[in-house]
């Protein structure tokens, strides 16, 4: 699979017993936090519900984390400097396949719940959100500047 620039996966380890498990979704010595999150959150989706595309002009990195449920996640490199551009690259990610997408946030990005039930992302952002001034721009995701549909297979 050919990897846009900057875009970084881990496999997070599960550890589990018979009380259930436990799942380290963010360490200072990883290297896909080579900048400090400056916040976190957390997002419930419902099945099928398709959250994108944004993108982020302030220079943040975003780290999605997919603890409960199954979602697809799309980034897509318009970045004018980057030897990636105009690659996309999707990674299903979730209670089956626990890992960590760094995701560059000038590149378009988001995802989709697949599966049947609700779904949980978290995020690892390096900015603050800023009310009076978000740093977003966005795309509808049925847009067709991004090659992506969301129903087709895998596409890494």
């Amino acid at each position: 699979m050919s990897r846009i620039h900057d875009v970084e996966v881990r496999d997070l380890q599960l550890n589990a017993d018979e009380r259930g498990h436990l799942v380290e979704v963010f360490r200072e010595d990883w290297d896909e936090y080579d900048h400090e999150p400056a916040m976190s959150y957390y997002s419930m989706t419902y099945p099928g519900i398709i959250r994108a595309w944004h993108r982020h002009l302030k220079g943040q990195i975003d780290h999605f984390v997919c603890p409960k449920g199954r979602i697809k996640v799309g980034v897509y490199d318009d970045r004018e400097d980057s030897h990636t551009q105009g690659e996309l690259n999707t990674f299903i990610i979730g209670e089956h396949n626990q890992q960590v997408v760094r995701i560059p946030g000038d590149c378009w990005h988001g995802f989709k719940v697949v599966g049947n039930e609700q779904a949980i992302m978290m995020n690892f952002p390096t900015n603050l959100y800023n009310y009076d001034n978000p740093d977003e721009e966005r795309l509808p995701y049925d847009t067709e500047k991004i090659p992506l549909d969301w129903d087709a297979g895998p596409h890494e």
